[in-house]
């Protein structure tokens, strides 16, 4: 819900802020599923697709058991799922991550192949796993999964730039309960502007050329490209 340790900046006068939670190592924390696409532009620079797949939060409803100040026993709360195993990554790429894909698509280019992305974490589901390619393979589109290279965060989009500027815009929004939290997220997801996810996705090109001339190794730095003055003038690269 917060940081393990935050920075204020006090008056003389003022009193240290209140924080209560049973243990800094074990402050409450919710996983998401996250799909972000490269968003396309028209010439003149408008939007035509976003790159907004979806954002779903591994949680689950569960009956209070106990009666408290904030509801009576028996009320529905959001708890997080603290144990993602593959068999719910297989759900969850099925049940909502293939429909949000079908849905939101560009419809010019149903056809054309799309390849899914993920790293290489044990939860994570085989890139022929039976279920998924079935469920895949309906309908008129043609979507594959695949792993990215081994030890290489740089070489994902969302661990390149995309997860920590939506984790230092939700800082800003404190939340109390899973259900403050996944609706900042859910908030913040939809808010968040596709020029900025494009300037992610120049920005993994870059990497992925500075990868190229290591030949392959990790012993290397980000590229700055100036990608907002380049956009200014209109000379950002595709």
């Amino acid at each position: 819900m917060s940081k393990r340790t935050e920075n204020y900046y006090l008056l003389q006068d003022e009193d240290d802020p209140i924080r209560t939670c049973k243990s800094k190592n074990f402050i409450g924390k919710v996983m998401f599923l996250v799909v972000v696409a490269r968003p396309r532009f028209d010439e003149q620079g408008n939007e035509l697709f976003s790159g907004k797949i979806g954002v779903f939060p591994f949680d689950t409803q569960e009956p209070a058991r106990r009666n408290s100040v904030n509801r009576v026993a028996g009320t529905l709360e959001t708890k997080p799922i603290t144990s993602v195993t593959r068999d719910v990554t297989r759900s969850y790429f099925i049940e909502k991550l293939l429909p949000a894909i079908k849905e939101k698509w560009p419809r010019d280019d149903i056809g054309s192949t799309i390849f899914i992305q993920q790293d290489n974490a044990r939860s994570h589901i085989d890139c022929n796993d039976i279920e998924f390619c079935q469920v895949a393979a309906q309908g008129s589109f043609d979507i594959w999964l695949m792993c990215q290279p081994a030890n290489s965060p740089d070489i994902n989009i969302l661990d390149l730039g995309f997860f920590s500027a939506i984790q230092s815009l939700q800082y800003k929004e404190p939340s109390t309960t899973v259900d403050e939290l996944i609706s900042a997220v859910d908030r913040l997801y939809d808010s968040f502007s596709a020029k900025k996810t494009n300037r992610i996705f120049l920005t993994l090109q870059a990497t992925m050329i500075e990868v190229m001339k290591e030949k392959g190794s990790n012993q290397r730095k980000t590229p700055h490209m100036r990608k907002e003055i380049l956009e200014r003038e209109g000379r950002l690269p595709n």
